[in-house]
Order: C-alpha cells, then structure tokens, then sequence
C-alpha cells in the first residue's frame, strides 16, 4: 500500500502514468472498444467502470493547458450532437478534478486513430455505450510535485 494513491491505479497503470510525459495520450476505453490491436500498450481494468477510472487517473494527472484541447469522447455514430450519460459525467469528472476543460466529441475512426498514437489504453469493462474518453497529459508545476 501507498499513501495517497487512488486504489483504482494498480501497478502496471501507475508505471504508465509515471512513464508518460506532457502531451502524451491515456484513453479511457469501454468494453466495447477495440483495445488489443490498436497498437498502444493496454493495462487491464476489469471491474472498473471508464467514469471511476476517469476519476482516478484525473485524482493524480493534470490536463495540458499549452493546448486548445486536451480530453475527447467518441462521438455517436448517427447522431453526432448526442451527448450519452456516461459522457455526460466525464464531463462532471473533468470539471471537478481538472478543472475548465470541455471534452470535445471526435467521429468514431478519428478517435481509433487518435488511440493509436495513445502511450496507453486502460481498458475497462465500462458497459454504457460510447463510455470511452481520451485524456492528454499536462504539466505537473513545481509547487504541486512532492518534495523529498
């Protein structure tokens, strides 16, 4: 056990956070999505829901804020103005711990290419539809980094 680590972040997925850097890519992604073959590293996530990672990973990982965008979700196919609950509440969840972020939607196959070039892919076993959200990785300022 850790001090001050969310209990969501196993091992495997804190050496992926550790390991990215400013700007790399995490995706959040549902049981649905196509984790395996995509081409980025997966971490496992079963039993998790994508929000309650989202939550997680957000507890200990800053947004980009050197871009104008830095959190997407998979648009819905056929209906590209529809905002699925689960989405809904990543929104919620970014607000929270990230601050004035807006999650923008990306067309389905634009957001399976972004994921290919993701550091990591969590894979959850989120079961809402479009429960998949990527995240872009910002800067940790000295004043909120642990000093030894």
């Amino acid at each position: 056990m850790l001090k001050g680590i969310h209990p969501l972040l196993g091992p495997d997925l804190l050496h992926a956070l550790r390991s990215m850097g400013h700007g790399d890519d995490i995706v959040i992604a549902d049981a649905n999505f196509p984790v395996t073959f995509l081409g980025p590293r997966v971490v496992r996530a079963d039993g998790v829901d994508a929000v309650a990672m989202a939550e997680a990973i957000l507890t200990h990982m800053p947004l980009d804020t050197f871009v104008p965008k830095a959190a997407w979700r998979m648009e819905v196919v056929g209906d590209p103005a529809a905002v699925p609950e689960v989405c809904a509440t990543f929104q919620e969840v970014v607000h929270r711990h990230a601050g004035d972020f807006a999650i923008h939607p990306v067309e389905r196959f634009a957001f399976y290419e972004m994921a290919r070039k993701a550091a990591c892919i969590v894979a959850t076993t989120e079961a809402r539809l479009y429960g998949n959200l990527i995240l872009k990785m910002g800067v940790v300022h000295p004043q909120e980094s642990v000093r030894v």
